[in-house]
């Protein structure tokens, strides 16, 4: 299950880290803050793609 699963479709706080199945962590609340500064210069349609809610 998805961070945007779990929080209802919202966007996880900037702290919020993924644990993953092997062992690793994914620091998704920085990717996510850092692709909302650079929405200007992103495809917002891939990002909404993946159900990034802002960028609809």
């Amino acid at each position: 299950m998805t961070a945007l699963a779990r929080e209802d479709g919202g966007v996880p706080g900037r702290s919020h880290v993924e644990h993953l199945p092997e062992g690793g962590e994914h620091r998704t609340g920085v990717w996510l803050a850092n692709q909302k500064q650079r929405r200007d210069r992103l495809d917002t349609a891939q990002l909404a793609g993946l159900g990034v809610q802002w960028a609809r």
